[in-house]
């Protein structure tokens, strides 16, 4: 067995395991990113619109992991790069550490209460636009978009644990 030095066992860095859900977290955020969702299905192309999109569709996706163990324990790394993601974009707008605690709070509780939403509405296209009439920044072509997004789900249902993890989902 090789021996490693004591240099190297000191200055080690074991691998993040967010890393392997990068590339998942890069696709959901291409998919939130569609032009369509706006154009289209009346999501609001704000910086409140665009948040929204991205936490329906992370949504979607930690909905399709939680019905999978193997995908389970990703659901979390997955959650922290949302946080990670959030937390750089308030600091670039010039938000600072006394409120930014604060309103990082506020778009994670905004993230559970929309999975939770979801979850109870399951494949319910008129219940899925319930939820994002009340809580989305989007115009009366909110049925459209709900219909979108449960066609969403069941695209990611059709995906497989691989293709997930490796951010080729949806396609």
């Amino acid at each position: 067995m090789p021996r490693m030095s004591l240099m190297k066992r000191l200055f080690a860095r074991d691998p993040d395991p967010k890393d392997a859900l990068r590339p998942l977290w890069h696709r959901i955020v291409e998919l939130s990113r569609a032009p369509a969702w706006y154009a289209d299905h009346g999501m609001a192309d704000t910086v409140q619109g665009r948040f929204d999109m991205i936490t329906l569709v992370l949504a979607m996706v930690l909905l399709r992991m939680e019905r999978e163990d193997r995908l389970k324990p990703g659901s979390v790394y997955l959650i922290e790069l949302f946080v990670d993601d959030m937390d750089g974009q308030l600091r670039e707008t010039g938000m600072g550490d006394p409120t930014l605690g604060k309103q990082m709070g506020r778009l994670v509780s905004v993230l559970g209460g929309r999975l939770g939403a979801l979850r109870e509405a399951g494949r319910d296209v008129g219940a899925v636009g319930d939820v994002v009439a009340r809580n989305c920044a989007v115009d009366d072509r909110g049925r459209a978009l709900a219909a979108h997004l449960v066609a969403l789900a069941q695209k990611l249902d059709a995906d497989d644990a691989d293709a997930i993890l490796a951010g080729a989902i949806a396609r």
